[in-house]
């Protein structure tokens, strides 16, 4: 059982911050673009910010298999670390970079060359289409390259040098934001771009990340992959990465596509409720940013402890998170809440629309409670030792059998009101605590996952 004292640990916590801190601050920062973009294009138009928020559910959908890669990098790198193992943490860099690779180049080649089918899956409303497509002709250059930096940022946290992330992170993203200004509003001799211009602000972002990562796994005490071994193929870790990917790849798919197709009946419902589920989108993502650093800080942590072998030291490290976990939730609640009014007087809204957003907010503040813990538990605890087909399970089950069916047959059958139907999106993430609470006291997460 674990002590109150235990949580509070000096060592415990310096270590945990130490990872969890950066990594925060870089999803933080990530998430500051799009709240940058909604901001700013708010301010245009409200039909510019809402057809950028369904175009972007695209590079959306690539991040969960991208992700999922990077999981498994995660995963496998965190223990391997711990064993000192830097051969095979070596093969693991290589085996992300080429899957994420040739996910890119995918999707690459769908939003260069058909952004209007893609637009339509999300709405049937043309203007949004038309605004949509001309924003994705342009990202999609940037989707290029987003996975193989992702890669070795990763590659940075398992190592210890979680603040280096956040230094890119944060260079990165100020450039964002500060390109975003001058070619959304044409600003220095600029011509005014629009949401032309945020795709554009983009790229530019996305080369220098690249070009920035690169650098840094050069310096002393990083890891740098050997691409002369990228085609050499290790059959052993191959086969652990796969069984690591797979139901990650699985869990990031469900719950990826179940999110989209949240945003898809929004936009379904109508040009107001789809720019108060745009704002609401990008203040939850901002909100999520601590719990992110702590689930994958905590994992990391957790798994450096199994990869050492000292799986008593990783399942204390577990107990104490879980308590963190609910501290967190409920902060995360308290959040939201206060968040609300200063977000009203951002942006510009129609009145239908206004009242939407603060239904959604009050709605979302009871979610988070559950996004918190379960962040934490399953995609941090759980995944560091190898547990990662709960969440499939899970997903399954929560989102796909409960709060998708709900809302899709509120939007399409019974014609629901939309804060109704909004709800039943925010289902799946509380109603599973007890069943994540009950797989975590099973303790399968505790496994030393190296040869």
């Amino acid at each position: 059982m674990t002590k109150l004292n235990d949580v509070f640990e000096h060592e415990f916590l310096h270590k945990l911050f130490k990872l969890a801190l950066p990594i925060a601050f870089q999803s933080l920062m990530l998430s500051a673009v799009a709240a940058c973009d909604a901001i700013m294009l708010g301010n245009v138009e409200q039909n510019m910010m809402s057809a950028v928020s369904l175009a972007t559910q695209i590079q959306f959908i690539q991040n969960m298999i991208v992700f999922a890669v990077i999981g498994a990098e995660s995963i496998l790198g965190a223990q391997y670390f711990g064993k000192n193992d830097f051969k095979s943490l070596n093969d693991i860099f290589l085996i992300s970079i080429r899957i994420n690779s040739i996910t890119c180049i995918i999707f690459f080649v769908l939003c260069e060359f058909f952004p209007e089918n893609l637009m339509l899956i999300f709405t049937n409303e043309s203007e949004l289409i038309k605004i949509g497509a001309g924003y994705l002709r342009i990202a999609a250059w940037s989707y290029l390259i987003t996975g193989v930096s992702q890669c070795y940022l990763a590659m940075m946290k398992i190592t210890d040098h979680a603040f280096e992330t956040a230094k890119i992170s944060a260079g990165t993203v100020i450039l964002n934001i500060f390109l975003n200004a001058v070619f959304i509003f044409g600003l220095f001799g600029f011509e005014k771009m629009n949401v032309k211009g945020a795709a554009l602000a983009t790229l530019i972002s996305r080369i220098v990340e690249l070009v920035w990562s690169i650098g840094a796994s050069f310096k002393k005490g990083f890891v740098a992959p050997d691409y002369r071994k990228l085609f050499t193929f290790n059959k052993v870790l191959e086969k652990d990465f796969a069984k690591c990917t797979l139901p990650l790849l699985g869990a990031s798919l469900f719950w990826g596509t179940g999110f989209t197709s949240y945003t898809a009946f929004m936009g379904h419902l109508g040009k107001d409720a789809a720019a108060a589920n745009s704002v609401a989108s990008v203040v939850r993502d901002l909100v999520c940013c601590f719990c992110n650093g702590l689930a994958s800080g905590g994992g990391i942590l957790v798994g450096t402890q199994l990869g050492a072998g000292e799986l008593e030291k990783g399942k204390s490290y577990g107990d104490r998170l879980l308590i963190i976990a609910f501290v967190f939730g409920f902060a995360s609640t308290a959040i939201m809440l206060a968040l609300t009014p200063l977000v009203l007087d951002f942006v510009k809204l129609t009145p239908e629309a206004r009242k939407l957003l603060i239904g959604m907010m009050i709605i979302m503040a009871v979610y988070m409670i559950g996004r918190t813990v379960n962040s934490i538990l399953i995609n941090g605890i759980f995944d560091c030792g190898g547990d990662t087909l709960f969440d499939v399970y899970s997903l399954a089950v929560c989102m796909w059998g409960i709060a998708v069916p709900l809302a899709a047959a509120g939007t399409f059958l019974f014609n629901w009101p939309i804060l109704l139907i909004y709800a039943c999106t925010c289902l799946d993430e509380v109603g599973k605590i007890p069943w994540v609470l009950h797989h975590y006291r099973k303790y399968k997460w505790v496994k030393d996952l190296t040869r």
